[in-house]
């Protein structure tokens, strides 16, 4: 699996670490990606998406139902 936003495709940046002295080495920007329990075409999946695209709305989260809380009797 890629480590790439199903939405919108960012992912892995390159380029260099520059020191004050100027020494260069390799180094990478990784994007802030979730999984997400997403509905995509009527069907409830899980996606690798970043967190721009949730803040946007692009991404249809599908709600877990949970049980309803038990009565309580009043008095």
């Amino acid at each position: 699996m890629s480590y790439r936003c199903e939405v919108c495709g960012k992912a892995l940046q390159r380029g260099h670490r520059i020191s004050h002295a100027h020494n260069v080495s390799k180094r990478m920007w990784q994007p802030n990606l979730q999984r997400v329990r997403a509905v995509i075409d009527g069907r409830s999946m899980h996606v690798r998406v970043c967190t721009r695209c949730l803040k946007k709305g692009l991404v249809d989260k599908k709600v877990r139902r949970t049980a309803a809380p038990a009565e309580t009797p009043t008095a």
